[in-house]
Formats: structure tokens, C-alpha cells, sequence
């Protein structure tokens, strides 16, 4: 049932509007909360060593090509996602900001702090594992309704535009990025498939489960 879930959920501490500067303390708690479990997800990737996001792909197959950092490619790609809101009529808020902010503080705590697995089976159940952190911490953040990140924000747009699942659009969108990616270059890993695979069905899912519970 979850797969066929089209719109994000209105709960008690989702805020009314995306442009909101004063939100409640539970809208921003939830907002930071979902971010924080979304960056975890993201380091405890990058730590599995199984292979990077396809977003991550996509920038290091740039910058092959154009010998700039992937660091520089990234954020230039994020600034192109975001204009692609114009005509998606996609508003930002705190969170997206708080996006960028927040999930690059908790990557590279779990760069830090976590070890990678010695032998390949627990590297892939990490990898796994943090695919549906990800998924879970996207979901929290997306109902908070206070601005998504540019991906999310990609993601929700083209969904009101096509009208499918949020699960089918965003298993769409990675694995065109991913694709690009891997033709210009970009490495390709078991992990990166997990991703490009099961990121959709993760935030479908735990938009479900917390418009379920909180509704």
C-alpha cells in the first residue's frame, strides 16, 4: 500500500506553509531529527564502502570530465536542481537550508567516528542499513513541510507534475542520475544500486508509517 502513496502527509506538527521563518519547537524538532537520521544514512554509506549515492556518482563522472572538485560539482548541481523549481513550483524554506547544514555535520561525524566492517557481508547489511535511514529520516523531515532539499524537492515536484507514486518517481530519478553517472564515468557500487533501488520504496514507506501515527 505504502508504494502507491502520491502525497506527502499533513500531520499535527507538519507546518502550514514552507516559507514559514517561525516554525513550532515540534516542527523544527522533527525537521532537524529527519535531517540528522538523514545524514547518518548518508555517512554510514559513504563508511560501508560499498559505493557512493547516485548523486555522488553523477559528480565524480562530471568532474572527470571537466576537472573540477566533486565538491564544487555537487553544489553546482544542486543549484541547477534547485532553479529546475521554477518550473516545478517548488517552495524552499529552513529545511533547505537546514538540509545542506545539518546532513554534512553528520556524515562527517560517522566518517569520524564509525569504522568500516572488515569483511564484505557486513559492509552490505550497513549499506542497507543506512538506505532505510536515509528513507526514514526522509520522510520525518518531508512532513515537517518547512522546505525540502533539492533532490526532495526534485522528487516531490515531478511527482504532482506526473501524478505517479512517490516511490516509482524517485526510483526513476536515481537511477537516471546514476546512469549519467556511470557513462561519464562516476564508480558504481553494490551500494550505489541498494540506493538507487530502494531509496524510493524506504521514503514512501516511512511516509506512510508517520502519517499513520501521527495523523
Amino acid at each position: 500500500m505504502f508504494l502507491k502513496i502520491k502525497n506527502i502527509p499533513k500531520v499535527s506538527w507538519s507546518s502550514k506553509k514552507p516559507l514559514n521563518l517561525k516554525p513550532r519547537l515540534s516542527t523544527f524538532f522533527f525537521l532537524c531529527f529527519g535531517l540528522s537520521l538523514f545524514g547518518i544514512g548518508e555517512g554510514l554509506l559513504l563508511v560501508s564502502y560499498t559505493g557512493a549515492s547516485p548523486w555522488s556518482v553523477l559528480a565524480q563522472g562530471i568532474s572527470l570530465k571537466i576537472n573540477y572538485s566533486i565538491g564544487v560539482i555537487t553544489f553546482s548541481i544542486s543549484i541547477f536542481v534547485i532553479s529546475l523549481w521554477i518550473f516545478l513550483k517548488q517552495k524552499p524554506g529552513i529545511g533547505t537550508i537546514l538540509n545542506a547544514l545539518i546532513i554534512a555535520v553528520m556524515i562527517d561525524l560517522c566518517l569520524k567516528y564509525v569504522s568500516t566492517p572488515e569483511s564484505f557481508i557486513p559492509k552490505i547489511i550497513l549499506a542497507v542499513f543506512a538506505v532505510m535511514l536515509v528513507g526514514v529520516g526522509s520522510g520525518i523531515y518531508l512532513v515537517a513541510n518547512l522546505g525540502p532539499g533539492p533532490r526532495d524537492g526534485l522528487m516531490t515536484g515531478l511527482q504532482k507534475k506526473t501524478n505517479l507514486p512517490i516511490a516509482t518517481v524517485r526510483v526513476l530519478l536515481e537511477v537516471t542520475v546514476v546512469s549519467i553517472g556511470w557513462y561519464l564515468g562516476g564508480t558504481v557500487g553494490i551500494g550505489t544500486l541498494l540506493f538507487a533501488f530502494g531509496i524510493g520504496p524506504a521514503v514512501a514507506f516511512s511516509l506512510y508509517i508517520v502519517g499513520r501515527i501521527f495523523r
